[in-house]
């Protein structure tokens, strides 16, 4: 289709933003910014009973922390029930439609007979064809006049060619008997209002491709380029759902993913471009195509997710991931760190973001620096804090006083001090780990004393060196 691309993500404020429509918008966004398009955000607010202000809220909160941005204000369906009831009555003036004045009790007893005899229960309506002068002074909906005969091609760029008959379809309600639209004739008109010329969405929306066709086709609208993707199942091959853990967006940002691992993550669900793993925004946007998304459902699998937040952590910019990181307490319900805590955090960033794969791990190697004097070594730190150790750390703390303080000066040091009485380094280690920072298992001990700086470590080291 020529011009510009637009596609948009329409979710329904009924809860939090789900992972499954985390990763339709992730592909409407990087399918429009690649292509320098527009991404459309479109609230579908119809349903008013279960529509809240919070869960639009939450959607909006979910994008922002994914990264999503969104041309234009947020649009909202609600909002448009006028126009979509002005398309319906073109419809019936043009003849495309009519008023159907059957009773929910009538069309029930057509359908419970057709069931006894063993027939279709597709409702077809004798008011169709009525003319006008028959009509009663009753209560009527605006129905589309469907096909009858044929079959309506689905061409979806993800599923191919879709082919329904069309005595499959029938003669769907656009209006209400109280006069309001339904859900289905709502997107179609804001979809064209809106110059959508992709509709990337679920699978589970693909029967509805053929319905909302009748109205474009009737209308003599473009219709736009379909393409539905298979759904997100857990890792036993069943839909995602709660029983598999975290299922809304925010849920994995309190849990510590970083947002680029995510978006990272959540693009190769279900969509490949060769044997690539690990890319960054620009690769993926330039990348993302339709053809390269599977028909079938992706599994969702915690531990690739990790991996890949991990390879992200290793390579983000140090005041980035700090600023991300103070997000991640916020979600989380935890403190910020104060000012002078994290610009050592910053100063410390490059010896904490190895092989860290989310801010929790990150936050537990950074221990050493948001732990505060007395240092309270933890259980099996302090089997390293006995006597003998106590003893090395009270005859090499003066040593490293005089030491230039940087990584050769305190190596050099701590080497010499280890040779001078014929002991490995590693059997200082441990001591001098659980002096700084209370853990076995941290950072190098010469990246810590750099990080702590002179008189923060040697006064760690003196106090650990002092008998229990």
């Amino acid at each position: 289709m020529p011009g510009t691309v637009v596609t948009r993500f329409a979710p329904s404020p009924t809860g939090f933003l789900h992972i499954g429509g985390a990763r339709t918008a992730l592909f409407n966004w990087l399918y429009a910014r690649g292509r320098g398009g527009k991404f459309l955000l479109r609230i579908e607010d119809t349903d008013r009973e279960r529509s809240t202000p919070e869960a639009t809220a939450a959607i909006l909160q979910g994008m922002e922390w994914l990264g999503l941005d969104f041309d234009g204000d947020v649009i909202s369906q609600f909002d448009g029930a006028a126009r979509h009831a002005e398309v319906a009555q073109q419809l019936l003036a043009d003849g495309k439609a009519y008023k159907c004045f059957a009773t929910q009790e009538e069309i029930a007893a057509f359908r419970e007979a057709a069931r006894a005899e063993g027939k279709s229960t597709l409702y077809r309506s004798p008011w169709r064809d009525a003319a006008p002068e028959t009509h009663p002074d009753a209560p009527y909906v605006v129905r589309i006049k469907a096909p009858l005969e044929g079959e309506t091609v689905i061409k979806d760029q993800v599923q191919g060619d879709v082919r329904i008959r069309n005595d499959q379809l029938d003669d769907m309600v656009l209006l209400r008997s109280d006069g309001t639209p339904v859900y289905m004739l709502a997107v179609v008109v804001d979809d064209h209002d809106m110059g959508v010329t992709h509709v990337i969405r679920g699978d589970d929306h693909l029967n509805n491709a053929a319905r909302q066709m009748m109205i474009y086709d009737a209308m003599g609208w473009d219709v736009p380029v379909w393409a539905h993707i298979p759904l997100i199942f857990g890792p036993d091959g069943k839909k995602l759902s709660k029983r598999h853990g975290a299922t809304g967006a925010q849920e994995y940002q309190a849990m510590g993913y970083p947002a680029a691992g995510m978006r990272n993550y959540l693009a190769r669900l279900g969509w490949s471009h060769g044997d690539d793993e690990f890319f960054n925004d620009a690769q993926a946007q330039e990348w993302f195509d339709l053809d390269g998304i599977g028909k079938a459902p992706a599994r969702f699998d915690f531990k690739k997710l990790e991996n890949i937040c991990g390879q992200h952590i290793a390579v983000m910019d140090d005041a980035a991931l700090l600023h991300e990181l103070q997000g991640y307490l916020a979600a989380s319900g935890q403190i910020a760190l104060d000012d002078a805590t994290a610009s050592k955090m910053l100063e410390g960033m490059y010896c904490l973001k190895d092989r860290a794969k989310t801010f929790p791990q990150l936050l537990e190697k950074a221990e050493f620096i948001t732990a505060s004097r007395p240092i309270e070594p933890d259980e099996k730190a302090a089997k390293n804090l006995d006597d003998v150790s106590r003893g090395i750390l009270k005859e090499l703390t003066p040593q490293l006083q005089n030491a230039s303080w940087t990584r050769d000066g305190l190596e050099a040091v701590t080497n010499s001090f280890a040779d001078e009485r014929e002991i490995k380094f590693g059997k200082m280690a441990g001591p001098l780990r659980a002096a700084l920072a209370g853990r076995a298992v941290t950072p190098s001990v010469f990246d810590m004393m750099l990080v702590l700086g002179r008189e923060e470590s040697l006064a760690r080291l003196e106090e650990a060196a002092q008998t229990s």
